[in-house]
């Protein structure tokens, strides 16, 4: 498995105690296959993500990012973890109003010191394959909001990470760029080969995804079918 939660447990300091965000929470996602996070607000979804991200360091359990046992590494290390090897895609493109769509990208690697010939290679590659290589030079506010979450994915994808964690990427969209965007995720997924995990709270398109999970009061449920 690319991506390995196992009896994750993480707490807050909440007045005189602790609130659960995450209660023994085990999840395996393979390469290649996408996972879909359904819950309401409040259930966890957040948190399972930024553990996954190695943002959050849990109270117990283990975290497993592409064969990376991830705890016990330093600051420093878990940031080129994230780097390296994760792309997170987040519920707002952010993209800066100055650079094109193209450069977006290529921040990325730049962040890396890699070469500026090869990251506009790969940016342009990216967009061509989130249907937007016809918009390499064009701005964000050139961009439909469809579009900036295309570059928003792509971004994500520069560093050819192994796992890729999606935060609600269809909440500002209406509903055929909202199906767009997920089939979009799946085939990338599959093109990519990520361990992809998708939290969302709108179950109109999850049969796109391979698989399906709940959240509920910090646990998470076995499969869902869709």
């Amino acid at each position: 498995m690319t991506l390995t939660l196992s009896d994750v447990t993480l707490t807050y300091p909440d007045g005189d105690g602790r609130l659960t965000a995450l209660d023994q929470v085990s999840l395996d996602v393979a390469a290649g296959s996408l996972t879909a996070v359904v819950g309401p607000s409040g259930s966890g979804k957040s948190s399972l993500l930024a553990v996954a991200a190695t943002l959050v360091t849990p109270d117990r359990g283990r975290v497993v990012v592409a064969g990376t046992e991830t705890a016990g590494l330093s600051r420093a290390d878990r940031a080129a973890l994230r780097r390296e090897r994760i792309g997170i895609v987040f519920q707002q493109p952010n993209l800066l109003p100055s650079l094109t769509a193209a450069e977006q990208l290529q921040v990325m690697t730049h962040l890396s010191r890699g070469s500026a010939r090869a990251a506009r290679r790969r940016a342009l590659e990216l967009l061509d394959a989130v249907g937007l290589a016809d918009k390499a030079d064009r701005r964000p506010h050139q961009l439909s909001g469809g579009q900036r979450q295309r570059v928003n994915i792509a971004r994500a994808l520069m560093n050819e990470p192994a796992v890729l964690l999606v935060d609600e990427p269809t909440s500002a969209l209406d509903h055929e760029r909202g199906a767009a965007v997920l089939d979009l995720l799946t085939g990338l997924t599959r093109q990519w080969s990520t361990a992809t995990v998708m939290v969302t709270h709108d179950r109109a398109h999850l049969d796109r995804a391979d698989g399906t999970v709940a959240m509920g009061d910090g646990c998470l449920s076995v499969p869902l079918r869709v």
